[in-house]
């Protein structure tokens, strides 16, 4: 992730139009903003500016979220620990885990209830196009967030993982005729009705972002996921 340059306009801009800040406020807020949508950790800022007393650093860093300048973002790299960002960056998709993480941690109730309302949606449809499902999903006053395409993305191919969704391709003719042919759309496997579910029964490494970073030994690993291991005892 590149830095913003000292002299960078973009600097520039943010130092013209930030409130008056003491020396050591500036020096702060310029390490924390140069770090862009990827943030920088408390300690990590203390160990860059040594000259400055960490007494100082921490004062410092109060008054700059009480300004309204800098925020604090929930980081799954660092096991949860609170990263440091300007107010203006919205944090990178590697450091909050993507769009189904809340606060750090991989909102599963969330992921369920929307699994089961896309099933429930496909089964009185039949068959319906992602951009079909997300409008669905979207207008149920159930969900107090509105869902990206993206997420809608990684829903459907995890039902499809579990084999409790297929995808087809539409021949514009009997279950596909509202659909184009050749568009790409979705259906229920179990014909008769929704298949059966229950909590946790889905396997939540379908929807997570870091699936392709998780490794047996590595820091993101089935072996330490409290999600994986609910799924396994289920």
């Amino acid at each position: 992730m590149g830095r913003v340059a000292e002299s960078s306009p973009a600097l520039k801009r943010k130092r013209a139009d930030t409130p008056k800040l003491s020396e050591a406020e500036r020096t702060i807020y310029d390490l924390i903003i140069s770090t862009e949508d990827m943030g920088i950790w408390t300690r990590e800022i203390k160990f860059k500016i040594k000259v400055i007393p960490d007494t100082v650093v921490n004062k410092s860093i109060k008054s700059l979220k009480e300004k309204l300048l800098i925020k604090e973002v929930v980081s799954i790299q660092n096991k949860g620990k609170k990263m440091l960002m300007g107010s203006d960056f919205q944090p990178s998709v590697e450091l909050t885990g993507g769009d189904w993480y809340s606060e750090g941690r991989l909102d599963t109730a969330l992921i369920e209830l929307a699994q089961e309302r896309c099933l429930q949606f496909l089964s009185r449809s039949k068959v319906a196009t992602v951009a079909e499902i997300a409008e669905a999903l979207n207008n149920m006053p159930v969900f107090t967030v509105k869902f990206t395409g993206r997420q809608i993305e990684e829903l459907v191919q995890s039902l499809v993982l579990d084999k409790k969704i297929m995808q087809e391709i539409s021949t514009g003719k009997g279950d596909f005729a509202k659909i184009s042919p050749d568009e790409q759309c979705y259906r229920c496997t179990n014909r008769r009705g929704l298949p059966k579910t229950g909590a946790l029964a889905s396997i939540p490494c379908g929807v997570c972002p870091r699936m392709n970073e998780c490794t047996p030994d590595g820091i993101i690993s089935p072996t330490t996921c409290v999600y994986f291991k609910k799924w396994l005892d289920f």
